[in-house]
């Protein structure tokens, strides 16, 4: 995306989510990125810099949706706007949901009128090792254009998904234990890489690259989170079995029965990515979901994000399941931080996104009140501190510029 858009939104109650808000506040964006933060009378807004009037509402940065599939499973299209899962290998280390995401999926503007504009997209959760997550703004041409960072982390699975999956083909793996075994085996098969390497390397001598490895090697090194689907109690043990084996950096996504061993995985200082909060339980893996997990993980001192796991649950219902969150005991100060600060800090994204604070990228959200008010919604949306979306009172109904023109709003 390019840079060098200026803005300044004056006289807003402004909500930096990492530090207190401020009544009658400015947000000063210099060249696409946040150059102040502060009391309007405190911030000295340049000649020639535009000046957006937020007096009576909120301001507050983008949000981040921490695990989706938006652009890789596209709404309305069946299986041709299906690239979620490449479900003819168990392995799949060296697939990059970057590949797959089509920009001009519907999700992407539902995203905006819904307060997000950042997003890490993960392959689904279909095999034992699904690829590499990539994180993108929610507005643009291309990918390459969207991008925040590549890879983020590696998409894993353990459960019900992977074993019904390679069980209905008569192959490896058909059950938990063979899940956990493809990981391991996989796992071990990457250290003996990373030593064979290093040797070759040390002697001057040839070597043969293998990606799925290569990516492998990099979470071993520490480089990449392991981000693991997982939902019953038994699977997150296992996920911090395999972590623990591995040594690997673990982030838990999903986490249905997380609540279940809170203390465990506080104590052990692993995030938790929780949601979608908002389905059925349609599966038996489900069956503890609640509304009151991401509250009594926060209380124990785990840090939570929360998904909508889009399209499982639409992408501009993020803010609502924190809302209804907050309702089941999730503390309403550190609510905003679960779509904010958390998903940014848990995925390495921290130095661009998910807070208002100079040097970060200048995505704000104008909202006509407080966001965990459902009646609140999203008025006008700036990515980089270009206006790409805004509210239309007149006719009911929000409007995203077109990525191809780059017209204002």
């Amino acid at each position: 995306m390019s840079r060098g858009v200026d803005i300044a939104i004056r006289s807003g109650y402004v909500v930096p989510v990492d530090g207190e808000p401020i009544t009658g506040g400015t947000v000063l964006v210099v060249d696409g990125r946040i150059a102040a933060v502060g009391p309007d009378a405190e911030v000295a807004v340049p000649d020639g810099v535009r000046v957006v009037d937020a007096s009576g509402r909120w301001v507050l940065p983008g949000f981040v949706e921490a695990h989706g599939h938006i652009g890789v499973h596209e709404e309305g299209e069946g299986w041709a706007g299906d690239d979620t899962n490449e479900m003819t290998d168990p392995l799949g280390a060296r697939m990059r949901a970057l590949d797959a995401i089509n920009p001009a999926d519907v999700g992407f503007a539902d995203a905006l009128a819904g307060g997000v504009t950042s997003a890490v997209i993960k392959p689904g959760s279909g095999n034992p090792i699904g690829g590499q997550t990539v994180a993108v703004k929610c507005w643009g041409r291309t990918v390459d254009e969207m991008l925040v960072r590549q890879p983020v982390s590696v998409k894993s699975a353990l459960g019900e998904n992977p074993k019904r999956i390679y069980g209905e083909k008569k192959q490896l793996p058909s059950t938990r234990q063979g899940v956990a075994a493809v990981i391991r085996d996989a796992l071990t098969r990457a250290d003996a890489y990373r030593a064979r390497r290093a040797r070759a390397e040390a002697d001057g001598e040839p070597f043969e690259r293998d990606l799925t490895l290569e990516v492998l090697a990099r979470v071993l090194d520490g480089e990449l989170p392991w981000c693991q689907h997982t939902h019953r109690a038994d699977d997150i043990a296992t996920a911090i079995r395999l972590a623990d084996e591995f040594g690997y950096r673990l982030v838990i996504n999903h986490g249905t029965e997380a609540h279940l061993l809170a203390d465990e995985i506080a104590r052990r200082g692993i995030p938790v990515i929780s949601g979608p909060l908002f389905t059925t339980r349609s599966k038996v893996e489900l069956r503890q979901r609640t509304l009151a997990n991401p509250g009594i993980l926060d209380r124990a001192g785990v840090k939570v994000a929360i998904t909508t796991d889009h399209p499982v649950i639409p992408i501009n219902f993020l803010v609502h399941q924190v809302t209804l969150s907050v309702k089941e005991g999730l503390d309403r100060d550190r609510a905003l931080a679960t779509i904010t600060t958390n998903p940014a800090a848990i995925l390495g994204l921290d130095d661009r996104v998910g807070a208002l604070r100079p040097g970060l990228d200048g995505d704000v959200v104008i909202w006509s009140g407080d966001p965990l008010d459902v009646m609140s919604r999203a008025l006008r949306v700036f990515v980089e501190g270009r206006e790409v979306y805004a509210w239309d009172e007149e006719r009911r109904a929000g409007t995203v510029v077109d990525p191809y023109y780059r017209e204002s709003v």
